[in-house]
């Protein structure tokens, strides 16, 4: 697993339940801001679902990743509404549930 991978695993597992992060945060606090797109594929690739919650991690604007990379339809809204997470149509209210940063992460 290289250094990149390690660090967003890291970030994510930090990720409060009932709460959100997008790529772009996740990249930013994992050490490498130009790499929205790679935490994505690293997310993809993740070697421990039950520990590393990355259905956690929504696109910028609050849409839900494809439907197949958390084995079916709806399956990651379903695992963030579990956890109290709302939505306002098809998309996280991010107002309410993006995670602060300097609360959480400094």
């Amino acid at each position: 697993m290289s250094e990149f991978d390690k660090s967003v695993y890291m970030v994510v597992q930090n990720i409060p339940c009932g709460f959100v992060m997008n790529y772009a945060m996740v990249a930013e606090l994992a050490g490498y801001p130009t790499k929205a797109r790679q935490v994505g594929r690293a997310l993809h690739h993740n070697p421990d679902p039950a520990n590393i919650p990355c259905h956690r991690v929504v696109m910028k604007d609050g849409s839900l990743t494809p439907a197949f990379v958390f084995g079916g339809e709806n399956e990651q809204r379903k695992r963030l509404e579990s956890e109290g997470v709302t939505f306002k149509g098809d998309k996280v209210d991010m107002a309410e549930h993006l995670v602060q940063i300097n609360r959480c992460f400094r």
